[in-house]
């Protein structure tokens, strides 16, 4: 098939499809297996671990149990090796039933139980990405059929094993097919990231009218070198990047990997801070079952929550490279408001790092600034007010910032917050 006739095709799927239909209005918020415990499929000798039902109804039960639910945090993700190495006589993926022995449609019914959504996983080409059943073109409709059939909610559509040439045929045809289920899905699709991630590969428009999220860059590792890599290619690219995103259509970064060994506190307070910044999907990949007190406050922040959630859905961008290894991000947000980090790229010492709202580009005015992770507020300063914070290695300082005008609506916020906050204040005000 040639490029004018792919180009051609690709114009009458493109009549047919457009998967506006109402979800993800907001970043996606969840569980994903895959980064921490990737394709663990020795059930016999790792039980509690392995990529089975019981950790999915495990998970499950922890989102309902212990306040992730209320936050946000809905959806429970399958991520790759469920499947059997063999579809059904039908022709229908089906999961590895040693693992699964209650099938996807059980599982379905207990995650529904529990008033959370399940997502599963699909690989557009002739094997996933760990060598499991593939989604080929003619078994897309097949394949979208069966998981509106189980329940699936929402379905994270990865690459491995296909062409550039498959891809712009199958990603569209798999958002049409999810359409015809009659079963209202999110559509996650990998396809970027197959392709470069960028313009003019990567048509972001047309994306955005047939995925409700996307991948565009590298698996995350448990790493913070990995964390400031995704970091560093979303800042670089996002002239490119920060227009595509909006209600219903979001950039992904990845997986959250807070409470797991690779991250300091201070580095998973940066993850969250820059995802929520970047108005990234909060999927997090960890153990529900063992997570510490501190990786729990962090992910469980609901002014950070609150601030990844705005309603304008308008993703942030990186203001300033300063050569003193401090970074400045500022996301625009309801009502006026904003929301600020300053980040640290160094490894000696906390810096005590000076500033101005107007030195950020603030319009002159009097404003209220809101720590996320103190709870601390800084009252009434001027747009050109010096102000000096401290910022530990690898750390952040977030604010949510907004007028003198809007402070009486941000206390509820405030005070809901700090029923769960109980870090001491670890950074300095105006001078």
């Amino acid at each position: 098939m040639g490029p004018f006739a792919v180009t051609q095709l690709l114009a009458l799927i493109s009549l047919n499809v457009a998967l506006d239909n109402g979800l993800l209005k907001t970043p996606p918020m969840g569980w994903m297996a895959w980064e921490r415990f990737r394709c663990d499929i020795d059930c016999k000798n790792d039980p509690v671990n392995c990529i089975s039902e019981d950790l999915f109804k495990d998970t499950a039960d922890r989102l309902a149990e212990d306040g992730w639910k209320e936050l946000g945090y809905e959806y429970v993700i399958i991520d790759d090796c469920w499947m059997s190495l063999e579809r059904d006589e039908h022709g229908r993926l089906q999961p590895e039933p040693s693992r699964f022995p209650g099938g996807i449609a059980h599982l379905a019914r207990y995650i529904h139980d529990r008033g959370l959504k399940l997502g599963i996983y699909a690989d557009m080409g002739t094997h996933t990405c760990m060598g499991f059943p593939g989604t080929t073109l003619d078994k897309i409709e097949i394949d979208a059929q069966t998981f509106a059939s189980w329940g699936v909610d929402y379905l994270k559509f990865d690459g491995c094993s296909s062409n550039p040439i498959e891809q712009m045929l199958g990603y569209p045809l798999m958002s049409k097919a999810l359409t015809a289920t009659g079963r209202t899905m999110a559509y996650s699709c990998s396809w970027p990231v197959y392709v470069g991630g960028l313009p003019p590969n990567v048509n972001y428009s047309f994306l955005g009218d047939i995925c409700h999220l996307w991948r565009n860059y590298y698996d995350i590792q448990d790493s913070w070198d990995s964390v400031q890599g995704i970091i560093d290619w979303f800042s670089n690219n996002q002239d490119d990047l920060q227009p595509a995103a909006g209600p219903g259509r979001w950039n992904d970064p990845d997986m959250l990997i807070i409470g797991n060994f690779g991250l300091s506190v201070d580095q998973a307070r940066s993850q969250m801070a820059l995802w929520a910044i970047m108005a990234a999907p909060l999927i997090m990949s960890n153990d529900l079952r063992n997570l510490d007190n501190s990786a729990r406050a962090i992910l469980q922040n609901k002014v950070v929550i609150a601030i990844n959630q705005d309603p304008m859905g308008i993703q942030g961008r990186r203001l300033l490279q300063e050569k003193n290894r401090i970074e400045v991000y500022w996301r625009p947000l309801s009502n006026s408001a904003s929301a600020l980090v300053f980040l640290s790229r160094r490894t000696d010492m906390p810096y005590s790092y000076h500033t101005s709202l107007a030195k950020l580009k603030y319009q002159a005015g009097t404003y209220e600034a809101y720590d996320v992770f103190t709870g601390s507020t800084l009252r009434r300063f001027n747009a050109t007010t010096e102000f000096a914070i401290s910022i530990n290695p690898s750390g952040v300082v977030m604010w949510y910032v907004y007028p003198e005008q809007q402070s009486k609506q941000t206390e509820s916020l405030h005070h809901q917050h700090k029923t769960l906050h109980k870090a001491k204040p670890e950074h300095s005000t105006v001078l």
